[in-house]
């Protein structure tokens, strides 16, 4: 008798729990928000890039305005971030090979000072990296990563405007198509 009293209990519970779930997915259905935005009317692409100023793991101060004058791609990024670790090895040859030209990759990573530089150090980065920890997160909202994921980077043009914006992995072919044509013929 216990155990046909105990299983008929489990069963009304398991029900309830069941119907509440339903009633409360069901009451709050809201559309999905796209992991990539289409322009919207927050979008920053055509304003003059935010201004900041950050500590480099060399502890320098760096602010954006030295770059002026170059094409600057923004790169926001964590040491956590596998798509970030991939992509850097790119960014690294596209430094190398563009800056003749005026290209700049700047790193701001969402980490502490310690990780950017081990990181930094194994793989060989020669472009700034910038710490900047949770704060950030708010300096890539400023430049448009109003999700805030990773890794989301911002094509500036040499007179300091926003270009584009991507957010997601990028390889080199793809940042090539994108800077070519703002950078003067080899």
């Amino acid at each position: 008798m216990k155990n046909i009293i105990l299983a008929l209990l489990v069963i009304v519970i398991a029900g309830g729990a069941g119907y509440g779930l339903q009633h409360y997915l069901q009451s709050n259905k809201q559309p999905l928000k796209s992991a990539r935005p289409g322009p919207d009317k927050a979008s920053v692409i055509g304003i003059k890039r935010p201004a900041f100023e950050l500590k480099d793991i060399e502890g320098q101060m760096r602010n954006i305005d030295e770059w002026n004058g170059k094409v600057v791609l923004v790169n926001f990024w964590a040491t956590w971030c596998p798509p970030c670790k991939k992509e850097m090895p790119a960014f690294i040859e596209l430094q190398e090979q563009y800056s003749k030209q005026g290209f700049q990759v700047i790193g701001i990573a969402l980490d502490d000072e310690d990780s950017v530089r081990d990181f930094a150090n194994t793989l060989g980065v020669e472009y700034p990296l910038m710490p900047a920890d949770h704060a950030g997160l708010q300096l890539s909202r400023d430049y448009g990563n109003h999700i805030g994921a990773l890794p989301f980077s911002v094509f500036v043009g040499r007179d300091g405007i926003i270009t584009q914006t991507h957010i997601g992995e990028l390889t080199k072919s793809q940042v090539e198509a994108i800077i070519e044509p703002m950078l003067p013929a080899k």
